[in-house]
């Protein structure tokens, strides 16, 4: 699949996810939905919506796809979405500061998002074309689950601390 098409599939799913929850309540869309404006839970956001935006694909290349790695590239982009989210957004802080125009912070939003759609695409195309071991896959999958957990886990008992608080200022 065209890699910009599929970070627009991505995008499109993760503002489904990102208001999936807020507008219908239904709690069985906690798990992958956002259900705060925390970072943790965009990162999440962004993790489902890349593993369905790669189901989907699945089901429109399925039969042209020639390898093995299609999964194992797919899951190594889906664990790393997340942590190109947070690359990326976190570049305007780091240079300019605090946003103060909404419309500025949404764009850089939808900027950010389909950015890490695209790199991941990127990412996946040329791990698709190694030849991985069974260790490599082995480690993705584990990765994976363990990111899948965690995103769900965190979204109904969150960890006892901040991203960027100092641990001993809570004290």
């Amino acid at each position: 699949m065209n890699i910009y098409l599929k970070a627009l599939i991505y995008l499109l799913i993760f503002g489904l996810l990102h208001f999936g929850y807020e507008s219908t309540g239904l709690e069985f869309l906690k798990p992958i939905c956002g259900t705060n404006e925390s970072v943790f839970q965009h990162l999440k956001m962004g993790f489902f919506a890349y593993f369905f935006a790669s189901l989907i694909e699945y089901r429109i290349v399925k039969g042209r796809f020639k390898g093995n790695n299609f999964w194992c590239s797919r899951a190594l982009a889906t664990i790393l979405v997340p942590w190109m989210i947070f690359l990326i957004w976190y570049l305007v802080p780091a240079t300019w500061g605090k946003i103060n125009s909404v419309a500025i912070e949404l764009s850089w939003a939808f900027i950010v998002s389909y950015l890490s759609g695209i790199f991941a695409g990127i990412i996946e195309k040329g791990v698709e074309k190694f030849k991985v071991s069974t260790e490599f896959k082995i480690v993705i999958i584990i990765l994976f689950i363990v990111s899948a957990f965690l995103f769900v886990r965190f979204t109904y008992k969150s960890p006892w601390i901040d991203l960027f608080v100092d641990p001993l200022k809570l004290e």
